[in-house]
C-alpha cells in the first residue's frame, strides 16, 4: 500500500471552507449527482438554478411593484413639464418615488422649527374634533411613533413560552413591562412581561400576552432571525455558530482596566 499524498487526501471542502450555498445545493444532489440517470441529474439542475433565481426574481418583482406603486401615487401630483416622459421617448420608472422621498424631508424639516410645529399641531387639533377619524389617527400615530422612534422602544428580545400546552412551545416577542394598571392589578408582587405571540406564517396577527416573567425563556436569537423563523414556518432556522458565538461572548469576564502608575 502506498501512502496518499496529504495534499490530495481530501480534496473535498471542509465544513468550515464550504460555502452555505453548496451546502444547500447539496440537498438536491445538484452540485455532485450520484445517480447517473439522466432524469435526476436535470431535476438537480433545476432545483438549483430555482434556489439562485427564485430569491432574486422575487425581490425585484416587489422592488418594481412598490415603485410603480409610489409614482402612480406621486406622478398625478406633479407638473407635466416636470415629468421626464414629456421629453424621453420611454417612460422613466421611479421618479415619483424619489419625489416623494424628497418631499417627506422637507416636510420632516419644516415640522422641526416653530412654524411647522404650528401647522401640524392645528392639523392634529382639526383631526382630534372628528368622532371616527381621531380614534383611527391617534392609534395610527402611536404605532408609527413606536416604531420609528430612536428610543428603541420596538421588541426588546425573542423568546419562548409553554402554548398552547406543557411542552408544546411557542415563539414569541417580548415588548416589555405591562402598563401600570395592568401590573396593579395582576402582578401580586411578581415580576410580569409584555410579549406578542405571532401567528406564523403572518406575524402582523397575533396574539398580546401579559404573564410572569418566570415562564418566559429568553432567547439570544435576534429580532430578525426570531421574524424569519415564524415567516418560513421553521424551515429557516438562525446560525447555531452565530448564537453560540453571542453567548460565549455575553458568558465571557470582561477584561479589568489595569491601573496606571503613580508618578
Amino acid at each position: 500500500m502506498t501512502a496518499k499524498d496529504p495534499e490530495t487526501q481530501d480534496s473535498k471542502p471542509t465544513q468550515e471552507t464550504r460555502d452555505p450555498l453548496e451546502d444547500q445545493l447539496g440537498l438536491f444532489g445538484a452540485l455532485e449527482p450520484t445517480s447517473s440517470h439522466i432524469g435526476a441529474r436535470l431535476r438537480g439542475y433545476f432545483l438549483t438554478g430555482l434556489i439562485i433565481v427564485g430569491p432574486v426574481a422575487i425581490t425585484v418583482y416587489v422592488v418594481w411593484w412598490f415603485i410603480n406603486l409610489v409614482d402612480g401615487w406621486v406622478k398625478p401630483l406633479i407638473p407635466q413639464s416636470y415629468l421626464p416622459e414629456t421629453y424621453l421617448p420611454v417612460n422613466v420608472p421611479g421618479v415619483g418615488l424619489i419625489v416623494g422621498i424628497l418631499a417627506l424631508m422637507l416636510i420632516g424639516a419644516l415640522a422641526a422649527n416653530l412654524f411647522g410645529r404650528t401647522i401640524v399641531s392645528y392639523g392634529e387639533m382639526m383631526l382630534d374634533r372628528m368622532p371616527v377619524v381621531r380614534g383611527v389617527y391617534r392609534l395610527l400615530k402611536q404605532i408609527f411613533t413606536t416604531i420609528f422612534s430612536k428610543s428603541g422602544t420596538g421588541f426588546k428580545r425573542v423568546g419562548l413560552i409553554e402554548f398552547p400546552r406543557r411542552g408544546l412551545y411557542a415563539v414569541v416577542f417580548v415588548s416589555g413591562e405591562p402598563p401600570a394598571e395592568v401590573m396593579d392589578k395582576l402582578g401580586n408582587g411578581e415580576k410580569l412581561m409584555t410579549v406578542f405571540m405571532p401567528n406564523a406564517p403572518n406575524p402582523t396577527t397575533g396574539f398580546v400576552l401579559f404573564m410572569p416573567a418566570k415562564d418566559v425563556t429568553v432567547l439570544d436569537m435576534s429580532i430578525d432571525d426570531g421574524a424569519k423563523l415564524v415567516i418560513s414556518a421553521g424551515l429557516v432556522a438562525p446560525q447555531q455558530d452565530q448564537l453560540k458565538t453571542l453567548a460565549d461572548d455575553a458568558k465571557a469576564p470582561k477584561p479589568v482596566p489595569e491601573e496606571e502608575p503613580v508618578v
